[in-house]
């Protein structure tokens, strides 16, 4: 089964069953099937270490501009 067909039967499934089911089923549902997927100990997370350089230094511009966003109004009367 390909990609589209799958993503059209998801669809189908959608529409036909979760648009009828109230909120609170819905939620339901939802935690079952991510208990499902915790108890397979499927990795969500990609834990492994693929940080790259430039990853890092946009990392730190970010956190650098936006600290200096928060602080800037601090140190103006100083």
């Amino acid at each position: 089964m390909n990609m589209s067909t799958t993503n059209q039967n998801l669809e189908k499934i959608y529409q036909n069953i979760l648009d009828n089911l109230s909120l609170r089923e819905q939620i339901r549902l939802a935690a079952l099937i991510l208990n499902n997927i915790s108890r397979k100990n499927v990795a969500v997370i990609d834990d492994s270490n693929t940080w790259t350089e430039e990853d890092k230094q946009d990392i730190e511009s970010f956190s650098l501009q936006y600290a200096a966003s928060i602080f800037s109004e601090d140190f103006k009367f100083r």
